[in-house]
């Protein structure tokens, strides 16, 4: 089949849209991170630090670990994208982000990330399970190196399911390819269980419950 109604093929598309979740992730991640420095009535500077770490934070310690290119020194839309996020936070009233808009949009990126990052480590010939966690922290480490610089308790110290919908989402994708299924089908669908699980924690309030110490009696 020819023509402006051919299909493009996935092995073709799938590329592009990695591309663009990735970019896509990192804007929302940035975004998060430029908010809390506005909250702290930061500097814009401060603002676009803690956007580009948030942004990239994650993925530089999953590319490190796994011995690859520090991918947004390599691409040359990561950081412009990180500076441009920072200007908007800096240039718009913070009432604008006060909903739960941002937060809805966070739980997108966890687990188009969490998807993102294990399949790099993956791709890169690590073992499922190293590459399940390489999707955690590329999903999570972000916000973590956020939290420690603004002084606050970090993701890793809140009950709420973050950490766990980005497990999720890692696991699925690990599992898929354990099992030798369609990347087409794998990916979508791991995403969608951790933004689900993500999205459950913040419309019901989840959390893991948390150690006792009376728990011998």
């Amino acid at each position: 089949m020819s023509g402006p109604l051919a299909p493009i093929p996935l092995v073709v598309a799938l590329p592009q849209i990695v591309g663009l979740l990735d970019l896509a992730g990192v804007a929302v991640f940035a975004l998060s991170g430029a908010l809390l420095a506005a909250r702290m009535r930061q500097t814009i500077v401060t603002m676009t630090f803690f956007a580009l770490i948030t942004g990239v934070g994650g993925g530089s310690v999953r590319d490190l670990l796994i011995g690859a290119p520090v991918f947004w020194v390599r691409d040359p839309w990561v950081a412009p994208v990180c500076l441009g996020v920072a200007t908007v936070a800096w240039f718009t009233p913070h009432r604008w982000w006060q909903n739960a808009v941002l937060e809805w949009a966070d739980a997108v990126g966890l687990g188009a990330y969490a998807v993102l990052g294990t399949a790099k480590a993956l791709a890169y010939g690590v073992t499922p399970v190293p590459a399940m966690l390489m999707g955690v922290i590329t999903g999570c480490v972000g916000g973590i190196i956020r939290d420690v610089l603004a002084g606050r308790p970090s993701i890793l110290m809140r009950p709420a399911l973050y950490v766990t919908a980005a497990a999720l989402s890692a696991g699925l994708c690990a599992g898929g390819k354990a099992l030798g299924l369609d990347n087409g089908v794998v990916w979508p669908v791991a995403a969608l269980a951790g933004f689900g699980l993500r999205g459950a924690a913040i419309r019901w309030d989840l959390a893991l419950p948390a150690y006792s110490a009376d728990a011998d009696g």
